[in-house]
Order: C-alpha cells, then sequence, then structure tokens
C-alpha cells in the first residue's frame, strides 16, 4: 500500500518563503524547543518534524492548529494530558474521566475544550467562528455536532478490548446522504469522513446513537421512549448489516442506488435528482455562465484563477485522480469562489468552490470541485493504542473515503494551497441529505435502522480496503456478544449521554452570553 503521509515538498516550499522572524512564531506556537538558537532551514526542519510527531507529543489543538504566535505566551493545550489518560484507561487503569466533572468544574472544562479547538479561529477574530458559536448555542443538536472534541475526551481510551475499525468519526443522522459515485450517479451513504480514524468499533454507535436520541427530541419532537427506541432501531440495524456482510461477503459491490434502495431513500435520491444546467442557473452561475455569481454564500475570487489552476494540476497528479474526459476534459479552471456559512463544525475553515469546464464549453455541463480545509481528527490521540495509524489532514480523510464508499466520489481527495492541508469533493446536483422534519414515528426507525446498516458497510470495508489485515466482521459479532444486552448497553449510553450534551449546552451558552468564546486560554507558567 502506498504511503499516506502528507508530502513535505510543498510544506517545505512553502515555508521557505516565509521570513525567520514568521517562523520563530509558528516554532514558538508548536513549542519547539531551542528555536531561537536555529537558523532558518534547522526551524523549517523542526517545524516539518513537529508535524510528524506522534499525538502524544503535540502541544497544538487537535483541531486548530495555530500557525502564528499568540503574544508572549502559548496557547494552553491538553492535547498530551489526555493522550496519556486515554494510554492509561486502555491499560485497564481506574482513571477519572472528565464525564464525572460536575457544576462548576464540567463547566470550565466544557469551556476549555472549545476554545482550545477554535484556537485559530478565535485568535483571528474570525467572523464565521462568532457565526458557529451563534449556531451553536440555539440548538443542543448543533451544538453536539459542533463539538466533537468534547464529546470524544470523555471516551479517552475507552472500549479498549474491542475490534478496532476504521470508524467514521462523527456518526449522526445528517451524516449519511446522497452523493456522486464514480460514474456520476447517485448513491446513498455515509458522507461526511472529516474525524475518520482507527478505533473501537463502538465509538461509533455510541456517538451515532446520541445522534439520534438528541435529533429525536429537538427535531422530530419525541419523548424519551421514542427516542430510545430510534436509537436501539440504529444498533440493531448495525448489528443486522455486520451479520449480514459476515454471512455474505457482499460489502465490496452493495451500493445504494435508486433501484435497490429502500422506499424512504429512493424518494430521498428522487427528490435531489435536478438538471445540472437547472442547477447551476439556479444556484452558481452568473449571467453570462462564465463563471460564480456573488452572493451571501459565494465570493468570487477570480483573480486567484491561476493559482487553483496549479493546485488543481498538482492535485490531478498526486491523487492519481482518473479525470473523465467525457466530463472535464483538461480540468480548466473558469471561476473560483470563497463559499461561506456552510457546515457546522467546520464554519470558519476556509472552502472554496471551482467551477471546472465541461465539453460543451458553454457552461451548461461544468463541473464544481469543493476544496475544503482538512484538520486532525477529534479522535487523535483519545482512542486506544492501535498500529494503525494514519499520518496527514486531507490525506486520511482521502483514505477513510476511499475504504467506506464503494466506487464513491471520483474527484475525492488531498490538496495543497495556501500552506494548508484541503480536501477535494464534487458537488452534484444530487447532493443531498435526508429532511429529518418530514419523518413520521415509523419513518424515524426505519431511517435509524438504514444508517446502522449503512454504517455496518462502512466498518466491514475496513478489513478489504483499509490496513486491518483480518477479517473484521467475525470479531464484531463475537464482541457483539447477546444483542439485546449490547444494545441496552448503548441505549442507555445514549441516554446518559445525550443527559450530559445536554447539561454541556446549558453551560456554554452562559459561557456565550459572557463573551467566553472570543479569547482563547494562555499558559503564563
Amino acid at each position: 500500500m502506498p504511503s499516506l503521509r502528507t508530502p513535505h515538498d510543498a510544506d517545505r516550499a512553502s515555508l521557505a518563503r516565509l521570513p525567520k522572524k514568521d517562523l520563530l512564531e509558528r516554532a514558538r506556537a508548536r513549542g519547539v524547543e531551542g528555536r531561537s538558537g536555529m537558523t532558518k532551514t534547522q526551524l523549517i526542519e523542526a517545524l516539518l518534524d513537529r508535524d510528524d510527531q506522534p499525538a502524544s507529543r503535540r502541544t497544538a489543538s487537535n483541531h486548530d492548529v495555530t500557525t502564528a504566535g499568540q503574544g508572549a505566551h502559548p496557547a494552553a493545550s491538553r492535547v498530551e494530558a489526555f493522550t496519556r489518560l486515554a494510554e492509561a484507561r486502555a491499560r485497564g487503569e481506574m482513571v477519572f474521566l472528565p464525564r464525572q466533572l460536575q457544576g462548576a468544574e464540567r463547566r470550565t472544562h466544557v469551556r476549555q475544550t472549545i476554545r482550545e479547538d477554535h484556537q485559530t479561529r478565535i485568535a483571528d477574530h474570525n467572523e464565521e467562528a462568532r457565526a458557529k458559536f451563534d449556531k451553536l448555542a440555539g440548538s443542543t443538536y448543533s451544538f453536539f455536532r459542533g463539538t466533537c472534541l468534547l464529546f470524544y475526551r470523555d471516551l479517552a481510551g475507552e472500549d479498549a478490548w474491542m475490534p478496532t475499525v476504521l470508524t467514521l468519526g462523527d456518526v449522526h443522522p445528517e451524516n449519511f446522504g446522497v452523493m456522486p459515485s464514480a460514474d456520476d450517479v447517485p448513491i446513498f451513504g455515509v458522507n461526511d469522513f472529516d474525524e475518520a480514524y482507527y478505533a473501537p468499533f463502538t465509538w461509533d454507535l455510541k456517538r451515532g446513537a446520541v445522534g439520534f436520541v438528541l435529533a429525536a427530541e429537538e427535531i422530530g419532537g419525541h419523548g424519551p421512549k421514542r427516542q430510545a427506541k430510534i436509537a436501539a432501531a440504529f444498533v440493531q440495524g448495525y448489528v443486522e448489516g455486520v451479520r449480514q456482510y459476515a454471512n455474505e461477503q457482499d460489502e465490496r459491490t452493495s451500493q445504494l442506488r435508486l433501484d435497490n434502495a429502500p422506499p424512504l431513500i429512493a424518494a430521498l435520491i428522487e427528490d435531489a435528482l435536478e438538471d445540472r444546467s437547472a442547477w447551476l442557473a439556479r444556484k452558481y452561475h452568473d449571467e453570462y455562465k462564465r463563471g460564480f455569481r456573488a452572493d451571501d454564500e459565494h465570493v468570487p475570487v477570480s483573480s486567484r484563477r491561476d493559482e487553483f489552476q496549479r493546485a488543481l494540476d498538482d492535485y490531478v497528479t498526486a491523487n492519481d485522480i482518473d479525470v473523465p474526459a467525457d466530463r472535464t476534459p483538461g480540468m480548466k479552471v473558469k471561476d473560483v469562489c470563497m463559499r461561506l456559512g456552510q457546515g457546522t463544525a467546520s464554519l470558519g475553515l476556509p472552502r472554496y468552490y471551482l467551477m471546472i469546464e465541461g465539453p460543451l464549453a458553454d457552461g451548461s455541463d461544468d463541473v464544481l470541485l469543493e476544496f475544503k480545509q482538512a484538520r486532525r481528527s477529534a479522535l487523535d490521540g483519545l482512542v486506544p493504542p492501535s498500529p494503525y495509524v494514519v499520518d496527514g489532514y486531507a490525506d486520511r480523510i482521502t483514505h477513510a473515503q476511499g475504504v467506506h464508499l464503494v466506487d464513491g466520489d471520483r474527484f475525492y481527495g488531498a490538496a495543497r494551497l495556501d500552506d494548508l492541508s484541503f480536501m477535494v469533493r464534487e458537488r452534484a446536483p444530487y447532493r443531498d441529505s435526508i429532511d429529518l422534519e418530514d419523518h413520521s414515528k415509523k419513518e424515524w426507525s426505519d431511517y435509524a435502522d438504514i444508517c446502522g446498516r449503512s454504517l455496518a458497510q462502512s466498518h466491514a470495508l475496513s478489513d478489504e480496503s483499509g490496513l486491518i489485515d483480518h477479517d473484521a466482521e467475525p470479531e464484531i459479532l463475537a464482541a457483539i456478544g447477546p444483542v439485546p444486552l449490547f444494545v441496552d448497553d448503548v441505549v442507555r449510553f445514549a441516554a446518559d449521554g445525550a443527559d450530559r450534551v445536554r447539561t454541556d449546552h446549558a453551560h456554554f451558552r452562559a459561557d456565550h452570553a459572557l463573551g467566553a468564546f472570543t479569547a482563547i486560554d494562555h499558559v503564563y507558567r
């Protein structure tokens, strides 16, 4: 298998263009020792080496890696402390987990974790970061979606004896949806790989069950009993899916399309279908179909077209993209725009859309590619130690997409731009997620069951396209044991976890109202 590490050549060249004072600022922010006596070349090598260090030696946050100095004092980080905690728990030691904190101590933990998770965005006074915090304050479910690191610090080192798979990392009802296949056909499955990481299979189930409980309450208006039934349907669907793939070994050929999807998903795919020309005209094209129109979501940056063309050319080569001549001959960038206000966890991180000219050259068949900044996974440094490690940012996400989807988006890949790692994927007319507000009680359980089965397929593929070197499904079934007991365990965890999220959300709302997330924590001694 080819190396999945982030190439350093582009990083080194980008760093070499910076003045030494900027390199010193970065070295201070990343905790590089002996930086003041280093030459510029030594600083560059030290920074590159710092990016390659394991989580136990990092001092930057899991998500927003601070790339500029924050005054005289470094930004606070608890990455090393939580890595040691995870390792101790994985060894079976009795340790105190943050989810056991109560009252003021828990409120402080929530505040510190969210500040640490957004160091760069807060320090840069990012407007979209402020919008993200407002969004999180307005909805418990959105708060859950946007605080992965907080969730996983409560699981540090948990379930170390359970089989490892390539987890999705951020399972919730809206991270399943319709997306393009390699053949430009709409398919349904897991559709967000930003947090993907090799971890115990139960981590996905626990986060997914909590997500279904919170969504069922806030969006569906369901009470505790119905919430528990929906979460149970998700877990039972997963168990049945794993059993199917253990028996039939068809995870490499199964694909949910319009012709074979359950009625609920077939209806979603049908609703998502739209003519490409009409879609481009409705959402993106200017009046001449030569580029992006400007609105509150899209800000054209046409002056950077040549820069993005070079980045795209490098991405095609580095990712060995099989360019479809019948869709994007020449991979010519017509225009570029910044995409604002999209996502929940990623609000405030750079995101661009590239308009690629289609073969007709009249705008009617243009293809849109998204460049989205990639970050470290929230699970990094928190999972039980395992030999299955994928380095890099977008490289890790690209690896996960290649494993989790059968013949998924052919444009998925990793790119470098502005000294940052970007994930690349296609934006298609039929990329869509389910509208949970329209679900009946039965449809909520049906959808949860479908998502559980879809997740089971992703996990089953860990030993087909991933790094797992043995048959995962029999191990998972053996670890599950008596199914009623396993389902009950996960559902009870989900109920407790949802209560904790509700309490954390109240803490966050109180702190947000007091301006807590306009500054980051610094270390003064």
